[in-house]
């Protein structure tokens, strides 16, 4: 890993600029600053082995299941902006954006 990637990586910095909903060691579960999802941040700038990601993905799974409901959302693994710091994001089912987003709505 370039070093220089992990200090300039906006997840590595990890600012509470929205809600938090869970962290420890290894991870933290906060509301997307772009998309207002709640996302799960491995705390280590890289992408974890597959048995680690299904440990943290169940982070991400209980605070969608109590903002969403059980079926009321999808994991979006995808890693658009930051794609070298693995995050995940759990968004509503049948769309992108939390309702509580300012771009709710205008794509779809």
């Amino acid at each position: 890993m370039d070093r220089s990637s992990a200090e300039n990586c906006l997840l590595c910095a990890a600012e509470r600029a929205t809600a938090w909903h869970y962290e420890d060691d290894e991870c933290w579960v906060a509301d997307c600053l772009v998309c207002a999802t709640p996302m799960v941040v491995w705390r280590t700038h890289g992408l974890p082995e597959a048995v680690d990601e299904v440990r943290l993905l169940s982070h991400l799974e209980r605070v969608a299941s109590e903002r969403y409901g059980g079926e009321g959302f999808w994991i979006d693994g995808e890693r658009r902006r930051i794609p070298d710091h693995w995050h995940a994001h759990a968004r509503p089912a049948g769309g992108f954006f939390d309702p509580a987003s300012e771009l709710y709505g205008r794509y779809g």
